[in-house]
Parts: structure tokens; sequence; C-alpha cells
């Protein structure tokens, strides 16, 4: 019994730490790490296939200013000038100049709609007038002609102050833009050259941004009496079609009694449009230098 009591005692904190199991190592930290990693790039990529940069340009688009109200002031026009080289630049023109030829040698030819319309038979026209200038339609649209009338592609630069939805251009101006152009086609197909719009089929494919250049072409269909059909659609620069339609023209009875020399004016004619009237200029003698004219009657 004493042999027991002189044996040394060890202090309780000693007696436990030697008695307790040492902590397992922390092994769950690195799973719940990569667990994290994994659910954020699912949500990336989720958040990126849901929202793409097209949509989330969409949903909130890049501010930007307003259209100026003096189109011929010096910013105006330089704005006008630029955009115009740009149009002259683009790959597309190019190619459709080298595949269609000139107007002498050529099956295809060019002109700019409106551009030899006197400023006081213009200034009241939709596209023409009230949506003309930087911001809305900068430029007279240039178009590449078949000789024959039964295909046209042209050009046009869409602004912001087009939309409906901002960045968007409003379909109602696509639809004016369409029937516009494929009544140039019908028109020139009908007996005396004169026509109106009978019906318009239009089916939007994909929004049309704006601030871009757009492509429109058109066909003839069918052409019978006093009746044409034609087709035709909007795209973008890379060839993505945008809006489709298609229309019937009709050529009134009293067209006989009807001059169609004004409305081939604003048509465009079948000339060789850079030799007679350099690209940009202004011709209607109200106002001499470079145009900001948006034009009807593609």
């Amino acid at each position: 019994m004493n042999a027991l009591r002189r044996l040394p005692r060890r202090p309780l904190q000693q007696r436990f730490a030697s008695t307790s199991a040492a902590p397992p190592p922390a092994r769950g930290r690195p799973l719940r790490t990569a667990a994290l990693v994994v659910v954020g790039a699912g949500t990336a990529y989720t958040l990126g296939a849901l929202f793409p940069p097209s949509v989330a340009t969409l949903l909130s688009p890049r501010p930007a200013p307003g259209p100026p109200k003096d189109i011929f002031s010096p910013e105006s026009l330089a704005y006008t000038a630029s955009l115009e080289a740009k149009l002259q630049a683009l790959p597309l023109l190019a190619e459709l100049r080298r595949e269609g030829g000139t107007a002498e040698e050529g099956e295809w030819y060019e002109t700019r709609p409106y551009t030899t319309v006197p400023e006081h038979r213009r200034v009241n026209n939709l596209t023409a007038g009230s949506l003309r200038g930087p911001g809305k339609l900068a430029l007279p649209p240039l178009l590449r002609v078949k000789k024959d009338e039964s295909e046209t592609v042209g050009i046009l630069h869409v602004g912001r102050a087009l939309c409906g939805h901002d960045g968007i251009v409003h379909g109602g101006m696509l639809a004016t833009l369409l029937d516009e152009s494929l009544g140039r086609t019908a028109i020139r197909n009908l007996p005396d050259q004169v026509g109106v719009t009978a019906w318009l089929k239009v089916d939007y494919r994909k929004p049309t941004h704006a601030d871009q250049f757009i492509v429109l072409r058109t066909r003839l269909i069918e052409g019978k009496g006093r009746k044409v059909w034609v087709e035709g659609q909007i795209e973008d620069l890379d060839g993505v079609v945008l809006v489709q339609a298609s229309a019937m023209f009709v050529q009134p009875r009293y067209a006989k009694l009807l001059s169609s020399a004004a409305l081939r004016q604003i048509m465009g004619e079948p000339e060789p449009w850079e030799a007679k009237h350099p690209v940009g200029t202004d011709v209607s003698h109200s106002h001499q230098g470079l145009t900001a004219v948006g034009e009807k009657g593609i």
C-alpha cells in the first residue's frame, strides 16, 4: 500500500493528452473547394448559353446619343462622310462589283435612289426626308441591280434612332424598307412602271440590331398583266437572314394617265453612278456638298 502511494502521479492534463485520440485530417475541405468550382463553372456555362453576348446586348444595350437636329451641320456631314467611306470599303460591296461588272460591260448596274431628286420634293417623304440623317437613315441606299430588273442587292445603314426596343430596329421600319425595296423590283416589271402594294407578308427571323449595315435582297417571282409577285429578305453582312418577305404589286388602271418619269428618277436610273454622280454628293441644288440623305424607293 505504501509502495502504491510512492508511485509518481502525472498531472491530469498529461493523462488526458496521452489517452485521447488525435483528430483526423480535414479531408472535406478540398472536396468542398472542388464542388464550388464545378458549380461555379456550370452556372457560368448555363448563363452563357441562356444569355449569349447578343442577348446580353439586347437586355442591356449600350447608351447612345440621340440624332442631331441639324443634319447639315459640320458634325453631321463629317459623320456621314465617315459612314460613306465605311460603306465603300465593305468587302461585300467589292465582291458585288467584281462579280457584277460595270454598267457598260457587266450584267448589273449601280444606283443611289432619290439622290438626284430636288430637296423640296423629298423633304416631306418618310424615308427620304423625315427619317434621313445621322442616327437614322444617314446614307442613301446603294443598289446593285441586274440589268433585266429581276434582282436587286441593296446595302443600307440603320441607326439607333430607328428602334422600338432600344438597340433593335423597329419591325415597322424593317417592313417599310422591304416594301420599298420589293416595290422597286415589282414596279420595274409592270407594263407602265407604276404600281402600288396589294399585300405584303413579313416574317421576322432574328432581331435586327441598330447601328449596322444591312443587306436587302429582292427578286422577281412572276409577272402577269397588271400584277407582279416578288420576294426578298434582309440580312446582316455575314449573310444571316433577319427578315423575310413576299408581296404582290398591282398597276392601277389609271396608270397610263400618270407620268412614270419622276418615279424612275426616285428609284434610280440604270446608269453608271460612279461616273455621273460621285457617291456621297448631293445634286439637288438646294444643298451642295456631302448629303445626309436617308432614302425611300430602294
